[in-house]
């Protein structure tokens, strides 16, 4: 069975809408919550998203290093998934994202907990 994804509002519409058109089955932020999220913290769309048994998947790295959001990862053994340019135009992040998916499934199948960057070149696990 596929993976489903939780997007982070960082990584907007055009992302989501990009990578359903590859395949992917991604959950915007925006879908859930109202106001795009703006008043929940980290901590709770992920929580809500592994919940769901969907794969956060971040705009921003420095979230594995927040203890109170990595928190729902440690809790269920999950994997974040992150870019690890925030600078990156919208095509360059779906690209990017898809290009590396066959590693991004493996390394849900080893589950976790962890959290990798998605590299231009690979994925590199960055936490455990």
């Amino acid at each position: 069975m596929p993976h489903e994804f939780f997007l982070d509002r960082n990584l907007g519409r055009r992302v989501a809408e990009e990578l359903r058109a590859r395949g992917w089955t991604v959950h915007r932020i925006s879908e859930v919550f109202p106001s795009d999220a703006q008043d929940i913290p980290d901590e709770e769309w992920i929580s809500y998203g592994l919940e769901q048994g969907w794969v956060p998947l971040s705009e921003d790295g420095r979230i594995k290093t927040r203890d109170l959001e990595i928190q729902p990862v440690l809790d269920r053994a999950a994997v974040l998934f992150y870019l690890d340019n925030q600078q990156l135009r919208t095509l360059e992040m779906v690209e990017r994202l898809d290009k590396r998916s066959d590693a991004i499934h493996r390394a849900i199948a080893r589950g976790g907990p962890a959290a990798y960057a998605v590299r231009a070149d690979r994925i590199e696990q960055t936490w455990t």
